[in-house]
């Protein structure tokens, strides 16, 4: 009997190829998103694992600034510690170089590593110097020399560099290589960098290798470290960088399987056609013998098959995707964690049987209710061509129970910093709404019966929507799936863009904008200095210049570095997109006021000290830039005075009054330069007389990033509809296969129903009329679907845009909801619903039909 259903199965397969194409396909695309999505991620993740262990090395321990540098003072108590084996120290600075003769306003960022060449073979030999063939042995040693990576060798050709220092460009020659990976770097003696970079005395980290049997939690204690300076494991780099990007690699591949959903829909849809077409033959076989568990078996059997050719050409096609987007794009998927990171395909086998089991259990799930179908025939009653028994149904009470059930997980926290219960949530939501269709299709067409029970035409197909509720319910359900993750997404979106929009209007309020740096790394060597904004704000056309000054802070050695921003806060209710009203700072208390990362990731909550913050600015003080403020500092106190929303920065920011700022720093360099104009003189002079500005003092005009206030806004606005165009794109996806799912629904229905139809035909209706019968069907049901998924699409763009998001990227958004496109988008579903049931239909209402009826006499 099981080389029965095997040889069954398998004739079905073969014969049918062009319907059963489209399950494999859906199967196939969903497998081929999630598992070049995973590969994508753990290649880039991988290469950049790689990339930090060859630049830090493998030393027991780092001691590492929280901010920028430290006073190299502490090498000498570390290197002399009897504890310890090894000590390398190593300044790091991230700049902006171009070639000597190259254009200056396309300077790239590259990362300067000084180290101690005589220590750094032993901890870190990825770092060491190899000179060029014909160059000097100490060549190391000689003022301005640097040795290239592979990443910077790509970059830069010549022989000669520029480092930009400030607005000032640096010369250094390349004299050979170092074999680290990862992005562009240069190293150089760290005596050179310092005289370089006017870093005498500075530090960034200490590599540290402990002698045997040394514990390192006792030798931590014993160095006594001051305020700034942390001690972490050399893997946490990796670490923070894994944790930062997980977030949004989840919620990637999380987008990526809702075509494996949709694929289940449409492989339900395939089967439960081929079923009703096949129905008589089923009942043959149980008349001559097989169970209703062996005709399980059977369709079970198909849907699997379809699965498994589904998977397999999925994770060939996903591999292809992933080798190719690497290519092309290198490791970054948009979210920009990997930039400058070129990985090679990192092929995991665990990883595509798992995801080849997903699809495999994808197909599985939509081919159970189609062989349950199977099961419960009545072979008596198929035979005579009858129809397919109706469904028993599930209760409302489960239904009532799902929603409620997903209500519930939408309250419930992230786990690890994923919103893992927010993801049930939606799923059963969504169970929950499709299980209650048929409840809903009586609940509205009960009603509407009375209107039409003196109209041949909307009387029949309402009352044949009516009574076979749960064939209705079946047809529709993938309608409703699709178009309520279409409505989710597009509500989401909606929300997003709107919020945006309205978070540049507070934070861009000046004319034109003036950057020294794109990057928070380098805000310490691409700055501007004093002078040179005081001249600036003395240029004809310039009514006022606003300043700010911005660095990342490493408070925490497992998360990635917050910002600190130094802004003019005279009115934080207009100088910031605060969420809810600012406290009053109370008398000896410095305001801070912190994005919602810090609220979540830092518990840095309003009306509370934020201690952390006051290591900051020892660490300043340790670097000698406020020797003065060093003891006021360490007792200084930091109010949270109120939060910020900030789409720029994912992992937290702090805003702080720029006096405070200056007066506990010492530190008056600035980043960006906000310019209100007068209107005296054109947009284009103005910036052309900074640029000479700027060429006077320094010969940096070229350097300069300067873009007007609209420009931005175009800018910001076209990347974020670039990076959710993928939705539009799944939308549509969604939508074509849920209506796919009606037309194989009414097929299956129809071709049961031919009878019917024939009788009609006898009765007097043309078949125009049956027709017209036939789309009104689909019109009342896909009305249902319409309203339930609109229904259910808002219930999910609501934990989308109030649970998922603020769980996933630690920022909040207002809803809104786009009504107008909402409902053109509902009506293209009613009217292609209506459409497809009519082309359903029309096979069925034909001569065929007439004939039918004279079966059984």
């Amino acid at each position: 009997m099981r080389a029965l259903l095997q040889t069954f199965s398998w004739q079905e397969l073969r014969h049918h190829p062009w319907r059963n194409a489209a399950a494999v396909v859906a199967v196939m695309l969903g497998v081929a998103l999630a598992f070049s999505v995973h590969l994508i991620n753990a290649s880039a993740l991988s290469e950049f694992s790689q990339a930090v262990r060859a630049v830090n090395g493998q030393p027991d321990l780092e001691l590492r600034a929280v901010q920028g540098s430290f006073d190299e003072a502490l090498y000498a108590r570390v290197a002399n510690s009897g504890q310890v084996a090894m000590a390398s120290p190593v300044l790091e600075i991230s700049t902006y170089a171009l070639d000597e003769n190259g254009d200056r306003a396309r300077r790239q960022l590259l990362r300067i590593i000084g180290v101690d060449a005589l220590a750094v073979a032993s901890v870190a030999p990825g770092l060491m110097p190899v000179p060029f063939k014909g160059a000097e042995r100490m060549a190391l040693f000689v003022p301005g020399t640097v040795f290239l990576n592979p990443a910077a060798r790509q970059v830069f050709a010549s022989g000669r560099l520029q480092l930009q220092d400030g607005l000032q460009l640096r010369s250094v020659t390349v004299a050979g290589s170092v074999n680290a990976g990862g992005g562009p770097l240069a190293v150089m003696d760290i005596g050179a960098a310092q005289d370089l970079f006017s870093r005498s005395g500075q530090l960034s980290r200490i590599d540290v290798r402990l002698k045997a049997g040394v514990d390192t939690r006792s030798f931590i204690e014993s160095l006594q470290l001051p305020p700034g300076i942390t001690a972490t494991a050399p893997g946490d780099a990796a670490e923070r960088v894994s944790n930062l990007s997980r977030a949004y690699r989840v919620n990637l591949t999380v987008l990526a399987l809702v075509a494996l959903f949709t694929g289940a829909f449409l492989v339900f849809s395939v089967l439960s056609l081929s079923v009703a077409k096949r129905a008589q033959q089923f009942a043959l076989l149980g008349v001559l013998g097989l169970t209703g568990r062996e005709r399980l078996q059977l369709v079970l059997i198909e849907s699997l098959a379809l699965g498994l050719v589904g998977s397999l050409a999925g994770i060939a096609l996903g591999t292809a995707l992933a080798a190719l987007a690497l290519r092309l794009l290198g490791g970054d998927l948009g979210g920009g964690y990997f930039s400058g990171v070129a990985p090679t395909l990192q092929w995991s086998s665990g990883a595509a049987l798992t995801y080849g089991a997903l699809g495999v259990a994808a197909a599985g799930v939509g081919g159970w209710w189609p062989a349950r179908a199977a099961q419960k025939l009545p072979p008596a009653q198929t035979l005579k061509g009858l129809g397919l028994a109706p469904g028993a149904g599930s209760g409302r009470w489960l239904s009532l129970l799902l929603i409620a059930a997903g209500v519930a997980l939408a309250m419930l926290p992230p786990v690890f910093g994923i919103p893992l219960a927010a993801y049930f949530s939606v799923a059963l939501l969504l169970v929950g709404g499709i299980t209650a269709l048929p409840w809903l299709i009586t609940l509205l067409y009960d009603r509407l019966s009375p209107w039409t029970r003196h109209r041949l035409l909307p009387m029949l197909a309402v009352e044949r929507a009516r009574r076979v509720r749960e064939s209705a319910a079946v047809a529709v359900s993938g309608v409703v799936a699709s178009l309520s993750l279409a409505v989710a997404l597009t509500v989401m979106v909606a929300s997003f863009r709107d919020s945006v929009t309205h978070w540049l209007d507070v934070v861009l309020p000046a004319d034109l904008y003036v950057r020294s740096t794109l990057s928070s790394a380098a805000s310490d060597t691409a700055y501007f200095s004093p002078e040179f904004v005081q001249a600036l704000a003395r240029l004809p056309g310039v009514a006022r210049v606003g300043t700010l000054r911005s660095m990342p802070l490493l408070l925490d050695a497992g998360k990635p570095a917050v910002t600190l921003i130094s802004r003019p806060i005279d009115d934080p209710a207009t100088a910031l997109p605060l969420v809810g009203e600012a406290l009053p700072v109370p008398a000896g208390q410095i305001g801070i006021y912190v994005s919602e990362a810090m609220v979540d990731l830092y518990g840095a909550r309003p009306g509370t000290v934020f201690l952390p913050l006051s290591q900051a600015f020892s660490a300043f003080a340790q670097a000698g830039r406020a020797q003065a403020a060093t003891d006021s500092i360490a007792n200084q106190k930091f109010y949270v005075a109120g939060v910020w929303r900030d789409y720029a920065r994912q992992f937290g920011a702090i805003a702080l009054a720029q006096r405070d700022f200056e007066r506990l720093s010492g530190d008056k360099r600035v980043n960006d330069l906000a310019l209100w104009l007068d209107g005296k003189v054109a947009d284009a002079e103005v910036q052309q007389a900074i640029r000479g500005l700027a060429d006077a003092q320094s010969g940096g005009g070229a350097l300069l990033e300067m873009a007007s206030v609209s420009q931005i806004r175009a800018t910001s606005l076209k990347i974020f509809d670039r990076s959710f165009a993928v939705t539009y794109w799944l939308q549509g996806v969604a939508i074509a296969i849920g209506l796919f799912g009606v037309a194989a629904s009414f097929s299956a229905q129809v071709l049961a129903r031919r009878k019917e139809f024939g009788l009609l035909a006898h009765l007097g209706l043309t078949r125009r009329q049956i027709l017209t019968v036939v789309a009104g069907e689909g019109a009342a049901w896909t009305v249902i679907g319409a309203f339930a998924g609109l229904a259910l699409g808002l219930a999910v763009s609501t934990v989308l845009v109030f649970v998922v998001n603020p769980q996933s990227f630690h920022w909040t958004m207002d809803l809104r909801v786009p009504w107008l496109r909402l409902g053109l988008l509902c009506a293209a579903v009613v009217l292609a619903g209506t459409l497809t049931a009519w082309l359903a239909g029309r096979a069925a209402a034909g001569r065929d039909a007439v004939l039918a009826v004279k079966e059984d006499w």
